[in-house]
């Protein structure tokens, strides 16, 4: 196994994203403590809030290098090596499957919080696939989110404008109240 703790990405970009995501986590912590959302939406924003934060820190720790390591070794020890690209695209096929049924999952479950909740569940959607697809170390991937466009990798595009998408959800989310109850 090839994986040693350090510095993942140690570049402008690396620690840009790292800003980007503690940013975002913090907006997030700020929402799951406003009085004024139901359990559910604070819930949410707790949670996301949590996730958005470990990011930060995986992104310098690159503890997804460490789980595609591990994997690889499994897959010598158990002879299936040799098929690790069928096996590797099945399972991005999943990851991503399962990214898009959860988030429709917790989009139903805010369904009444939409307006103050959507973008910012579309950008973790967003953040959540591009992470687990990444994760998974599929090399054709790496090279496509290596390429560079007008000298930015699309990485960089990827992870950094899943990332805006979240935080422009909790801006519009801390602009928008919610209705005060009627009736009770």
């Amino acid at each position: 196994m090839r994986w040693s703790p350090g510095i993942g990405d140690p570049g402008f970009a690396g620690w840009l994203t790292v800003v980007a995501y503690a940013v975002a986590a913090v907006f997030s912590l700020t929402l799951a403590t406003r009085r004024d959302r139901q359990t559910l939406e604070r819930t949410f924003w707790a949670v996301a809030g949590a996730g958005l934060l470990f990011l930060s820190v995986n992104k310098q720790l690159d503890l997804q290098s460490f789980l595609t390591a591990a994997g690889r070794c499994t897959a010598q020890m158990q002879g299936w090596y040799d098929m690790r690209r069928t096996v590797q695209a099945d399972f991005i096929i999943g990851l991503i499957a399962m990214a898009i049924i959860g988030g429709t999952v917790v989009f139903w479950l805010l369904r009444r919080t939409i307006r103050r909740t959507g973008i910012a569940l579309l950008g973790l959607v967003w953040i959540t696939g591009f992470v687990l697809v990444r994760a998974v170390g599929f090399h054709d991937v790496d090279r496509m989110i290596g390429f560079r466009l007008a000298g930015m990798r699309l990485n960089w595009v990827f992870e950094l404008g899943g990332i805006a998408v979240f935080i422009l959800g909790c801006v519009v989310a801390l602009s928008v109240r919610r209705p005060p109850r009627s009736g009770y």
